[in-house]
């Protein structure tokens, strides 16, 4: 007997698969990509983690408010 998907799983499945598609659309490229250094993947997730920071940061202020 299978067990039923988790919701939150499928949502963030889905939210993969969309940005995969977006990003696709936008840039023409995955990442499967071979034109980047280790340092260069390194320096986008930095980046991609700043931004997140600054998400966390404007919630939380939004929450103290």
């Amino acid at each position: 007997m299978t067990q039923a998907p988790d919701k939150n799983v499928e949502a963030v499945r889905q939210m993969l698969l969309e940005r995969a598609e977006r990003g696709m659309a936008k840039y023409g490229v995955s990442t499967e990509r071979s034109d980047l250094s280790v340092f260069e993947w390194l320096q986008h997730l930095q980046e991609e983690l700043c931004d997140a920071a600054i998400y966390l940061e404007r919630m939380k202020h939004e929450l103290r408010n």
